[in-house]
């Protein structure tokens, strides 16, 4: 995957991607505040760049985290923790199914973008848009998070 065009925000359109990111990351205006954005557009993603590193895409006009940007910036919003038997089929791309699932952000709707995170160490591991609401996750069976994005996929090795 490469970039196939790239350019910077103004001030007014930074001050908005900052507004709809704060919505998922209670200290967006300290992390990002200052910062150069960036869109940058690939052949499968429109990215956001933070200071030249892409920290999230674009999808359906709304910015969100890529597994580097819940990564670096540690958001507190939208999260879903799985344990550890269910790491190994989500770092390969699987959907998240409800049996693995500790816990999940009660303000979580059906078709929100989530981040999938471990247990032990609270690191990512995928982004995912949820088939339930936070509340439903954690019980019964069956998929609960279509996989979007995840460690080590083409958008994680993407060199800008």
């Amino acid at each position: 995957m490469k970039i196939r065009s790239r350019h910077q925000l103004r001030k007014s359109q930074s001050k908005d991607m900052i507004r709809k990111i704060g919505e998922s990351l209670t200290d967006a205006n300290t992390k990002l505040v200052g910062k150069k954005l960036e869109i940058a557009v690939t052949d499968e993603f429109e990215l956001l760049l933070v200071d030249g590193e892409p920290l999230f895409f674009i999808m359906d006009g709304e910015p969100f985290f890529t597994v580097k940007g819940a990564l670096k910036l540690n958001p507190d919003k939208m999260v879903v923790i799985v344990d550890a038997g269910a790491i190994p089929f989500v770092v390969k791309g699987a959907d998240v199914m409800k049996p693995g699932i500790v816990s999940a952000d009660p303000g979580i709707t059906e078709g929100n973008l989530v981040i999938v995170k471990e247990e032990t160490h609270g690191k990512p591991l995928a982004v995912g848009r949820a088939l339930v609401s936070g509340d439903q996750m954690t019980v019964g069976s069956g998929k609960a998070i279509k996989t979007v994005h995840i460690v080590g996929d083409k958008l994680w090795n993407l060199q800008v």
